[in-house]
């Protein structure tokens, strides 16, 4: 919990790591950032979110020299490399995509043309399409769904762990290259080359991968998408990114380049550390399995803290797969709506084109839409029931159309209608968006399933060479459980004396995002007297009940004792997540803040001594 500041000192010799991209599109501004002004040994890069993957098999159906992060290449590696070698710093990115070869063969020639000798190592083998057919044989179900293996794939791609990148390392490469790995993999394939972790050391690597998964995000970890915004808005033209320092024995200080805007405090850490973790008992990743719910975090100096208290277990048998595969085809229209009446006239428009549409559909033997929804965007549509009254009276909004079919034709129907009816329905409107009539795109839906690992041979190479690389193997270990933390009756408490209520952000701060169809909010507590109110009302009821206008599923709460916190898993929330989603929020990142503002009792005497009165941070 919240502890004063103190000098922390990690002992031994220490890596430092920059993380330098936490997306593809992330500015390229971290990059420079982190080699000009963050001494570091090595620059790391995560590029690989599963709508990214989406995107990028769509990019190499295009073009056979599409597939990869481009950006890595030429707003990176070009501008970048002569300084990135002359100050001795190594470089991990998963840049490869779904086309590993072209991004190397890419990297090598910005290299030779720069006159700069550089060792290009890649880790190959997770790409699976060629084995298509082989697939179909294995019986192959979607993890969650359970539903059937598609029968024509656009990509499958194995999320591969850290020894290989070692390898890489361990070989001589200046830069690695990978496709499909776990985000943490670049970070912790660093730390085992480094420090030369073995396969049983469970608890170094699950620190590793905590230590990765603190930088896979960039800037959230140094008060980006961070709830307290007013603490750091001043420095948001030149947000640090993180950096972390780590021993041999795990132990971790994260912080940022002096002098950059940001912060590095135990509640900014605290949420990128819960962020998308699932269960934080058994947060799986290829190498361990981790539990972080004893985890404590302890801010050792200005913009610096110390993580602690990480566990690790045997690692599982399987690796995770991302797939995607054709799925029909979307439209979005978007019209702003001003005025009197406005969400009443969104409301009668929106219902009117869909009526009409479909109408027109049915008529012309397309069959109705597959899916639709209707957002109106100003009138707090995200908020389902939880909307203000006062949001209907607003007098300007944009009312947004998503439909989805599996004919294309339909679709430019719709296209043509949404502008075809400007002069037949409602006043005060123009355009919302882009000039012209909606686009028309394909869907490349994901399908993620399990497959054991020695069903997929990794290969790692150094300037195309084959190195001579064996996966490692682990010890078995007897199954482990986690402890699950002892329940306090905090209902006296609470209700002792008089209440008063105020938000939830009051008392915590949180973030949220997705895992495919699921949400995931990690909760935090500002104060460790807070604690007793929040474990006894933030209930997994209270929070399913929150979001029911989203939630098809269940609602999991989780207790992280070391830090004061509660992590939350809502299943079937995201209308299958991703590209597939015609909801206006596809990969839950507006759910922590929607979540703040559930109203929490305390009691008055607490809210006096720590000045809650506002409700607000």
């Amino acid at each position: 919990m919240s502890k004063p500041a103190a000098s922390v000192h990690l002992r031994g010799r220490t890596v430092r790591i920059g993380g330098a991209a936490g997306f593809w599109g992330d500015s390229v501004e971290a990059a420079r950032q982190l080699v000009m002004s963050g001494q570091v040994d090595y620059l790391v890069f995560d590029y690989l979110a599963e709508v990214t993957m989406s995107i990028l098999a769509r990019a190499r159906a295009k073009s056979p020299d599409g597939g990869y992060a481009r950006d890595f290449v030429d707003a990176v590696i070009k501008p970048l490399l002569p300084e990135i070698k002359a100050r001795g710093i190594r470089v991990i990115a998963n840049a490869g995509g779904v086309n590993l070869p072209a991004c190397a063969a890419a990297v090598k020639r910005v290299a030779d043309e720069a006159g700069l000798t550089t060792a290009v190592g890649t880790v190959e083998g997770d790409d699976l399409l060629g084995r298509s057919d082989e697939l179909s044989t294995l019986g192959i179900q979607e993890m969650f769904s359970g539903a059937a293996l598609p029968l024509q794939l656009a990509s499958a791609n194995a999320y591969l762990g850290a020894f290989p990148i070692a390898a890489a390392l361990d070989g001589g490469a200046d830069i690695v290259i990978t496709g499909r790995c776990v985000d943490s993999a670049v970070t912790l394939g660093v730390l085992i080359h480094e420090f030369g972790w073995s396969a049983n050391d469970y608890h170094r690597l699950a620190a590793g991968t905590i230590a990765g998964h603190l930088l896979e995000c960039g800037a959230q970890a140094t008060g980006g998408n961070f709830t307290d915004w007013r603490d750091v808005v001043e420095g948001w033209d030149n947000m640090g990114y993180p950096i972390v320092d780590c021993s041999a024995d795990g132990h971790f200080i994260i912080s940022k380049p002096p002098g950059t805007g940001g912060l590095v405090s135990r509640l900014s850490v605290g949420e990128q550390l819960l962020y998308e973790i699932g269960d934080p008992g058994a947060y799986v990743v290829p190498d361990v399995v981790c539990d972080i719910t004893g985890a404590t975090l302890q801010e050792s100096g200005p913009d610096q803290v110390f993580i602690s208290g990480i566990k690790g277990h045997q690692p599982p048998a399987q690796y995770k797969v991302s797939a995607t595969y054709h799925d029909g085809y979307r439209a979005t229209s978007s019209m702003v709506i001003t005025g009197f009446d406005a969400l009443e006239k969104a409301r009668n428009y929106s219902k009117a084109l869909l009526a009409r549409t479909e109408r027109l559909l049915l008529e012309r033997n397309l069959g109705p839409y597959r899916d639709s929804a209707t957002h109106y965007i100003g009138a707090e549509t995200l908020w389902g029931g939880n909307a203000r009254a006062v949001a209907s009276e607003t007098r300007e909004l944009t009312v947004r159309l998503d439909v989805r079919h599996d004919n294309r034709a339909a679709l430019e129907l719709f296209s043509k209608e949404t502008t075809g009816v400007s002069l037949a329905m409602t006043p005060g409107r123009c355009s919302g968006g882009a000039a012209g009539r909606p686009k028309i795109t394909p869907v490349v839906a994901q399908f993620a399933f399990l497959i054991d690992k020695a069903l997929v041979p990794v290969t790692v190479k150094l300037d195309g060479l084959t190195l001579d690389y064996h996966p490692p193997i682990t010890k078995e270990q007897p199954p482990y459980t986690v402890e699950p933390p002892r329940q306090n009756d905090d209902s006296a408490t609470v209700t002792a004396g008089e209440t008063v209520t105020v938000p939830l952000i009051a008392l915590a701060v949180a973030r949220s995002g997705d895992k495919g169809n699921d949400a995931n909010i990690g909760v935090i507590v500002r104060e460790p007297e807070f604690l007793p109110s929040i474990r006894h009302q933030l209930t997994a009821e209270r929070v399913r009940q929150w979001f029911s206008h989203t939630l098809e599923g269940e609602v999991r709460r989780y207790e992280l004792p070391g830090l004061g916190a509660f992590n939350f898993y809502l299943t079937r929330c995201l209308g299958g997540g991703g590209t597939s989603s015609v909801h206006l929020d596809t990969q839950a990142k507006t759910y922590a803040q929607q979540l703040l503002t559930l109203p929490i009792e305390v009691p008055r005497a607490l809210a006096t001594e720590f000045g809650l009165n506002r409700g607000e941070s």
